[in-house]
């Protein structure tokens, strides 16, 4: 299998047919093996009666799998990227907002010698206030935060070459945030504009309230990325600082006794020093704490520290 086209499906009956009609003759011009494996997140509609019509019309291409109720669109990524056969896996949307036809560019683009090709809804086609304008904030956010330079985190429309999708798990809303895992293990990333139209049929489901939840998965994404691996300098990091201002205020305070004889103990700032003490001897002790539980989980797993492009006349694997 070359292709996987990975598709969430939430109460898109009517987009469906036009979704299939695009897909089929997208893949007819691609002129590769294909399969289109699309999961149904719980719908309420009639989708997944649609979804089981078109994949008896056409078993060859069409998987299907449904969820017993609504996980959310990261879970329904996750579970078509485990039943995924193909070397190359596309995501895509089924609210035809994207346009299929842009495929055979990105792969195109993939061909270049890149690992992951990215859709920019350059020109978007929805509501400025409410989707466009904290999209493009978060856009930003993520971008200066993790390093990973996208103009458009959101656009499901992706292409990945499926050994930068292997060593990770995506969790809550995590899809949005792919490309920084494929990048923390090498992936050669590249963005292209693809078109975008406005909704048909139905209507979205994500408002205002997804930016709140995008700041708050990219601690987790951070933390992921930069110290999973060492969580120490994270909390030793943190420790170590508290601690030095500890030490500063302290020396204030004793230099204070000894030229104005202003007492040590009934400052308030010998609380804060003493607090911030403590609290950076707690931080250290945590990320010793979290250094053993990293080698657990590493050792016992036998996950890799390291991740391998290629290889020359090497066959077998070190670890069997």
């Amino acid at each position: 299998m070359n292709l996987s086209l990975v598709i969430p499906v939430y109460n898109e009956q009517e987009n469906l047919p036009f979704l299939f009609e695009a897909i089929q003759k997208t893949m007819t011009e691609v002129n590769q093996s294909w399969e289109a494996i699309l999961v149904d997140d719980g719908s309420r509609d009639k989708s997944l009666s649609v979804l089981r019509q078109y994949a008896e019309m056409d078993p060859k291409h069409v998987r299907v799998i449904s969820f017993r109720r609504n996980f959310g669109q990261t879970a329904a990524i996750a579970a078509g990227l485990d039943y995924a056969q193909g070397e190359i896996i596309i995501l895509l949307d089924a609210d035809m907002q994207n346009d299929p036809a842009d495929i055979p560019m990105m792969l195109a683009k993939l061909n270049e010698g890149y690992d992951l090709v990215s859709g920019w809804r350059k020109v978007r086609m929805d509501n400025a206030v409410t989707r466009n304008f904290p999209s493009m904030l978060a856009n930003w956010l993520i971008s200066r935060v993790t390093g990973v330079h996208l103009h458009d985190y959101g656009c499901t429309l992706k292409v990945y070459r499926r050994d930068v999708l292997e060593g990770f798990r995506l969790y809550g809303e995590m899809h949005r945030f792919i490309p920084v895992y494929a990048s923390s293990v090498g992936a050669n990333i590249t963005e292209v504009p693809v078109r975008h139209y406005p909704r048909k049929f139905g209507k979205t489901k994500y408002g205002l309230e997804r930016t709140a939840k995008v700041v708050l998965d990219l601690f987790t994404v951070k933390f992921l990325v930069a110290f999973a691996s060492k969580p120490i300098y994270l909390f030793g990091g943190t420790g170590g600082l508290l601690m030095v201002m500890s030490a500063v205020i302290m020396i204030y305070l004793f230099v204070r006794r000894i030229f104005f004889l202003v007492g040590v103990t009934g400052s308030p700032l010998f609380l804060v020093s003493t607090m911030f003490f403590i609290l950076g001897f707690q931080s250290m002790l945590m990320g010793l704490i979290a250094e053993l539980l990293v080698r657990t989980y590493h050792e016992s797993q036998r996950k890799p520290t390291y991740t391998i492009r290629t290889t020359v006349n090497l066959e077998q694997d070190p670890r069997d």
